[in-house]
């Protein structure tokens, strides 16, 4: 069986190179690659009187498959070949494409080059910086072919206003919406990268749930969930609320204590309990009270699951405020509700410095699976009058 190279196989060679963004590259960046060469698998002339047959038939072949007959700018290439049986034979031994509308003809690219071309002079008339980021995106340039006016709209406005300090939703340019811009917050990112100066950028801000810090509009507030739970102290009638933690760091009532617990139910069960409150749903968002300096001030119990995710939390908590007592996460709540035992999917087991000395060595026990491997006893199973009693104690 014959290994020589088919028509159908330099065809591929060059699609494979096309999606590589070989050729577009080169369009741009002015490389030449034509005429382009591609070798040809071919029969030796010490072997063409044993395949003969096979030679004729192959060679005719690459002729017949050829577009056009070869009239349509790419061609074979031929080398005498002498065998002292057949004599001497024009044997194919490369194909040439002698341009690049030839090579787009046939691997009918022509409109998707079109596109290219349209976009690159779209966007290197405004931004000439933005010429190695076409080179290295050639598809992504295509794929967005629909969408380059818009694009390139919202890249000079900002470069004329930096850090503009808006929401994107006020953002008011003709055709864009903030939809627009967040499904193409990625190809956005990667342009303004390159056209913006650095110091309108905030390098701290990175991926596309970073767009907003990083280019200088507003993002989403950050905001906590609480509730007050001592009647006395409620605001304008209001004891269940969610805020900016801007404004929880303005917060003004006569506190004494506050709780914070992780689960949602039971921070809206929480009993009532005289100048306090509790803070509930953050999970390892605890780090959005980091800066609430009030907090400093007060007695805080922070009441968590009992698995190493919990203690990890209760650690995170002290570090932010180390007068942090734990509530309910030892090892008697834990072997009275062995019935309610659960499973923790996937540990942590970072060390947790700030651990006092029996809540450090029920860590380690729920690492090593003394109890019960991957233990967990989440903190809505413990029976309510033990949390009543706790509470009411503490």
């Amino acid at each position: 069986m014959t290994n020589w190279t088919s028509i159908c196989e330099v065809k591929a060679r060059l699609q494979k190179d096309w999606e590589k963004g070989r050729f577009l590259r080169a369009y741009l960046t002015g490389e030449d690659l034509f005429p382009l060469r591609i070798s040809l698998k071919h029969p030796s002339g010490s072997k063409l009187n044993e395949n003969f047959a096979e030679v004729r038939i192959w060679a005719e072949t690459l002729v017949n498959e050829l577009p056009g007959q070869g009239q349509a700018g790419i061609t074979l290439e031929y080398q005498e070949v002498v065998n002292r049986v057949v004599g001497r034979n024009q044997i194919p031994v490369a194909v040439q494409v002698a341009d690049l509308p030839a090579l787009l003809r046939y691997i009918k690219c022509e409109t998707s080059f079109k596109k290219f071309e349209s976009a690159c002079r779209q966007v290197l008339s405004l931004f000439a910086e933005l010429r190695e980021w076409l080179a290295a995106n050639p598809f992504t340039v295509i794929e967005n072919s629909e969408n380059w006016s818009r694009l390139l709209s919202v890249c000079s406005w900002l470069l004329a206003h930096p850090k503009p300090e808006i929401y994107l939703r006020q953002l008011d340019l003709p055709g864009i919406d903030t939809k627009f811009i967040e499904t193409h917050r990625k190809v956005l990112s990667e342009l303004l990268d390159t056209v913006l100066p650095p110091e309108s950028i905030n390098a701290g801000a990175r991926g596309v749930s970073g767009f907003e810090a990083r280019y200088g509009f507003y993002t989403r507030p950050v905001q906590v969930r609480f509730r007050i739970l001592d009647a006395s102290m409620a605001i304008a009638g209001l004891t269940d609320l969610q805020i900016r933690i801007d404004e929880f760091a303005r917060l003004q009532l006569p506190l004494q204590k506050v709780f914070v617990t992780e689960n949602e139910i039971n921070g809206l069960v929480f009993p009532e309990v005289a100048g306090a409150i509790v803070i509930f749903g953050l999970g390892y968002g605890l780090d959005r009270l980091s800066g609430i300096d009030w907090l400093k001030q007060l007695n805080i119990i922070y009441w968590g699951d009992i698995d190493t995710h919990g203690f990890a939390m209760l650690d995170q908590m002290r570090s932010y405020f180390s007068q942090t007592k734990s509530m309910l996460m030892n090892r008697d709540t834990l072997l009275s509700h062995r019935q309610f035992w659960g499973f923790e999917p996937k540990q942590t087991a970072r060390e947790l410095p700030r651990l006092d000395a029996t809540e450090s060595a029920l860590y380690q026990d729920l690492l090593t699976g003394t109890c019960a491997p991957s233990l967990r006893l989440e903190q809505e199973r413990i029976s309510y009058s033990i949390v009543l009693n706790t509470i009411r104690q503490s």
